[in-house]
């Protein structure tokens, strides 16, 4: 189930970002200031959650509260159409320039999904290992397996989701879909400290 979410999860993250693309495009268009500023900022939010979701998972690693993680930028996906061409709208009208104002509307609308989405290769990191001997192992074959979502993510967005179904159903769609992955993880109900006790 972990290595399920953790591929799932990669695949969000980029396909997010592609369709941050076509949020934009109405306003700032798809220069290059708008790709450097999406690619800017989706690295930014994913290293602080690589930062984050470590520290976090040091603070008894649990898959409820893996569960919490991945279930924020879920509500934050299916609630997007309420906000996402509203904030575009508004940063655009504040007129910041060809630079800033993509910059600025990639910041409040992608920052911090791609933030918690970060922290879950980290945290799930941390669960394995609780568990497994073979830590290197693990952390190599987790973080090869998100590259892989990621690779898939960016694929099947690009190539056929984006005309089939068009961006606010997809990202409602992705949002339906970290929702539904919260529930195996709140019914499992694992952590690390109660792995630790078995393992003594």
């Amino acid at each position: 189930m972990i290595y399920f979410i953790v591929f799932i999860c990669g695949a969000i993250v980029m396909s997010y970002e592609i369709l941050g693309s076509r949020v934009l495009a109405p306003n700032f268009g798809s220069s290059v200031f708008v790709w450097g500023s999406l690619i800017s900022v989706f690295l930014a939010g994913l290293s602080a959650g690589y930062y984050f979701g470590g520290k976090v998972a040091d603070i008894r690693a649990s898959t409820r509260k893996l569960a919490l993680i991945v279930l924020i930028p879920g509500i934050m996906f299916v609630s997007f159409p309420l906000y996402g061409y509203v904030i575009s709208d508004w940063v655009f009208d504040m007129e910041l320039g060809i630079r800033m104002s993509p910059l600025v509307a990639s910041m409040i609308l992608f920052f911090i999904p791609s933030v918690f989405l970060g922290m879950v290769s980290p945290y799930t990191v941390k669960l394995m290992m609780c568990s497994l001997h073979t830590s290197g192992a693990t952390v190599g074959s987790l973080y090869a397996l998100s590259t892989m979502g990621s690779i898939v993510g960016t694929l099947l967005t690009s190539f056929y989701l984006i005309t089939i179904a068009g961006v606010q159903k997809l990202i409602m769609a992705q949002g339906i879909i970290l929702i539904a992955l919260t529930i195996p993880l709140f019914l499992m109900n694992a952590s690390c400290a109660v792995e630790n006790k078995k393992e003594q």
